[in-house]
């Protein structure tokens, strides 16, 4: 089957789950009312709650979740074939993933926009907050960290000529300052979002083409690593309004021009597969089964996105009837950039040796950003079929990695602040209930990881590894309190139950699979990192299943509150 039509085939199924399944599981299950008052309002401080156009919050949402995730999981997952990875990608993300999204986001909506470890006090048993708030906490550390370590050896070409990409760098912070203009535009000046959008995506299109002719070189892997790190603390204490909402929003416009043009040229240029429909065993890989879904990750269903709903967005939501285009739409958009990426990745090559090149073997692409690079060629040969400079190209695609890359940095701060708030609640620490300590903590915690090296070298894709593991767990304790819920609610929860099952279950597969190989090569920092996630994702499933038992029996509170 050729690339064209599969994605035909695709973005059918992309329509008709989204009116079917998403829809269905607002009006049927979750029964979403558009006059009910949501946090945005009843909680409005203007620095973290406050309504949002249903647009603006549906791009600053999507950026969020998206980041590197999507687009690096599946550039690394094509090395077993194309076939299991694009099926993972949609059918994965249509029945699993955009319910889970969707699942967070309104149950924080109905708990004054809580994150999901304090929806788990309610809903679960109070000791699944602490339970919940520690896998948080390993989980945006560590992907934060490996973001930081990416992207700023996408920056750097100092000993990195052949995978970086400097001229990325003016337009990616002109960004920032056209962003906050904008932020101010809008919420202090009053002015129409419509005009103040089109000049500000003029702006961000001009300064894309401008940097290919002035990349910012000379500057090493470490130097940017400590200037990402600052711009993460800026973000997370900044009112949402002033920065990350509309740089997520602009980016999430160069975002639709990018797989526009993507798609575009791709159905143009007609390509073939260059990789093989299945490769089972490829050398120095993990099995297929279960570490296809776990190096996918985000591509297809993400703990992360469960933190985003229930951290930033359920904030901002104006209404409850918007949750289904932002949390279920908001996943299925990030699908269709996962997509792109398994496309890029196995059709973007002339021949399959030049594909070899890349997926000889595992260790055969040196590094994270070396995976990137094979996205960013693809996705590059693609758009070129448009008439662009393949150059320019590349430089375009380039810009929208890192941008993406840039939006769950500067949102992982930020929940990772809300998760220190959380965990001062609890312990009764009162000082990381300011907002400046608790971004000091969460700056210091991604830049541990970030730096973090094993024998010597970045850890980064052993921290992916680790990530992955733990990204699935909690996607599988999230969709574990929405069962949980649900069940209280006496509403039908098989749709969060089953596939909590089967997240839980390859997930918890991959960890013990790990572990032994942590352990046989004596990595002893990951040996005990993922012990302490294991052991915590065990007591959950304990905490939980107490609760079902004693509400079947009918000794346990049959409802839970909800709070506008």
């Amino acid at each position: 089957m050729s690339p064209v039509a599969v994605t035909v085939i695709c973005f059918v199924l992309y329509a008709v789950f989204y009116r079917v399944w998403g829809q269905g599981l607002g009006s049927k299950i979750y029964e979403l009312n558009p006059d009910a008052p949501t946090p945005a309002h009843t909680c409005r401080d203007n620095v973290d709650f406050i309504p949002t156009n249903r647009f603006v919050l549906f791009g600053h949402h999507y950026c969020s979740i998206a980041g590197l995730a999507p687009m690096l999981g599946p550039a690394i997952a094509v090395i077993w074939g194309w076939a299991p990875a694009l099926l993972w990608v949609v059918l994965g993300t249509i029945l699993i993933g955009a319910v889970h999204d969707f699942s967070a986001l309104i149950l924080s909506v109905r708990h004054q926009g809580k994150g999901i470890g304090a929806v788990a006090e309610t809903v679960i048993t109070p000791r699944a907050r602490g339970l919940f708030l520690a896998l948080i906490f390993f989980l945006i550390s560590m992907a934060m960290g490996v973001f930081v370590l990416v992207v700023a050896g996408l920056f750097s070409d100092v000993g990195n000529a052949a995978t970086a990409h400097p001229e990325a760098v003016v337009p990616t912070f002109s960004l920032m300052g056209i962003a906050m203009l904008m932020g101010w535009l809008v919420y202090r000046r009053g002015m129409r979002l419509g005009p103040v959008t089109a000049v500000g995506f003029a702006l961000m299109v001009f300064l894309t083409w401008w940097g290919l002719d002035h990349p910012v070189g000379g500057v090493s892997r470490e130097t940017w690593m400590f200037v990402l790190l600052a711009y993460a603390a800026a973000a997370s204490i900044l009112p949402v309004w002033l920065l990350l909402q509309p740089r997520d929003y602009l980016n999430s416009l160069l975002l639709y021009l990018g797989l526009g043009s993507v798609f575009a040229g791709m159905f143009l240029l007609q390509p073939s597969f260059a990789a093989p429909a299945l490769n089972p065993s490829p050398a120095g890989a993990p099995p297929i089964v279960p570490f296809l879904f776990i190096v996918i990750a985000c591509g297809a269903v993400s703990g992360f996105h469960g933190l985003v709903s229930s951290g930033t967005t359920s904030k901002q939501l104006d209404k409850e009837s918007d949750g289904c285009m932002i949390g279920y739409g908001g996943m299925v958009g990030e699908s269709i950039l996962g997509l792109a990426a398994v496309l890029a990745c196995t059709a973007g090559f002339a021949s399959a040796a030049e594909w070899n090149t890349y997926y000889a073997s595992w260790g055969a692409a040196s590094g994270l950003a070396a995976k990137l690079g094979a996205f960013i060629s693809g996705t590059g040969l693609f758009v070129s079929q448009l008439g662009v400079p393949r150059e320019f190209a590349e430089a375009f695609m380039s810009v929208i990695v890192v941008g993406f890359a840039l939006t769950s940095i500067d949102s992982g701060a930020r929940l990772l602040r809300y998760t220190f708030h959380e965990i001062g609640e609890s312990l009764g620490i009162a000082m990381l209930s300011n907002r400046y300590v608790a971004t000091l903590a969460g700056v210091i915690s991604i830049g541990f990881f970030a730096f973090f090296k094993v024998d010597g070298k970045p850890a980064g894709l052993f921290l992916w590894a680790l990530f992955g593991t733990t990204n699935q767990i909690l996607a599988g304790m999230t969709l574990l309190a929405a069962t949980v819920y649900l069940f209280r609610k006496r509403r039908p929860y098989l749709y969060t139950m089953l596939p909590m099952l089967l997240v839980l279950t390859v997930t918890l597969w991959a960890m013990g699979h790990n572990l032994i190989d942590y352990v046989r090569n004596s990595q002893w920092a990951l040996t005990a990192v993922g012990v302490t996630i294991l052991a915590l994702a065990l007591w959950v499933c304990v905490e939980a299943v107490i609760v079902m038992r004693a509400l079947r029996r009918g000794t346990g509170e049959p409802v839970a509150e909800e709070q506008g």
